[in-house]
């Protein structure tokens, strides 16, 4: 078993566009309005930088300065675990559809812009990091495989590190084909100390297929289109600051126990 500490929390997805914004919604005081889509804007990137950017990547980077907002560590002193079912999928969909075209004119940025740890490298840029950083998917099990990196990286190396899970809804193209019908964001910044932290974790493998916690019919909707969102269930326990134990899906056979010490 592993025990890890989350410092901050970021969450970006219709309707709650900012952890403080969302903790209400989470705790069932305010209604979700799903037509809320939010704008990103990260200020992360220098202005040449976020021009060349798409909005993946800057879901991912808004939700990482939304969970900064509240942490006591500098960008640069983050290891960081970037954790995403689809990738780009808007890149996915230029690049295949300037293949069909004479001279298949690929945009070099689009083909910069394509392997997927794209918004890792705009992070480090960002933050003039070296610290390590990794880049993952794992289907429908993406956000509990990439918590389950971050803790290992947190625990193992005694360093503070930021785990992004994140996924923007696929274009019109590629629509129902995938993973990915909504967009979410989520930030955790897990630390191995006692510092400061707002709640503990502990992390188990075990045995069996987990049965999702249930949730609200509109954070159902979310979590069945969006990887990102089956971290819900978690963030509800820390929006309402409670005790908890949770299952979530880490492979056909396998379930992530998460015990929340509020």
């Amino acid at each position: 078993m592993m025990r890890v500490n989350v410092e901050s929390i970021g969450l970006i997805a219709a309707g709650m566009t900012g952890w403080e914004a969302a903790r209400p919604v989470l705790r069932g005081e305010v209604e979700l309005d799903a037509a809320v889509v939010p704008a990103f804007k990260p200020n992360l990137l220098p202005p040449n930088e976020r021009r060349r950017t798409t909005a993946l990547i800057k879901l991912a980077l808004q939700t990482a300065e939304d969970a900064l907002a509240r942490s006591r560590y500098g960008m640069s002193e983050l290891a960081s675990v970037f954790a995403s079912a689809e990738g780009d999928g808007e890149i996915v969909d230029r690049i295949c559809t300037a293949l069909t075209l004479p001279g298949h004119p690929v945009s070099p940025t689009h083909f910069h812009n394509s392997v997927h740890n794209a918004p890792a490298g705009y992070w480090a840029i960002a933050a003039g990091s070296r610290k390590f950083s990794t880049s993952l998917a794992a289907g429908a099990a993406t956000f509990a495989a990439g918590l389950l990196e971050a803790a290992s990286v947190a625990v193992l190396e005694r360093e503070p590190v930021l785990l992004l899970a994140y996924d923007y809804a696929l274009p019109p193209a590629l629509a129902g084909r995938g993973y990915v019908d909504a967009v979410c964001g989520v930030a955790l910044v897990l630390t191995a100390d006692d510092g400061a932290a707002m709640t503990r974790l502990s992390l188990e493998m075990q045995p069996g297929s987990a049965v999702p916690p249930p949730l609200p019919a509109e954070f159902a909707a979310l979590r069945a289109h969006n990887p990102a969102a089956v971290a819900l269930p978690l963030l509800q326990a820390l929006a309402r600051g409670e005790s908890a134990t949770l299952g979530l899906p880490c492979h056909e056979h396998l379930t992530l126990q998460i015990g929340i010490d509020a």
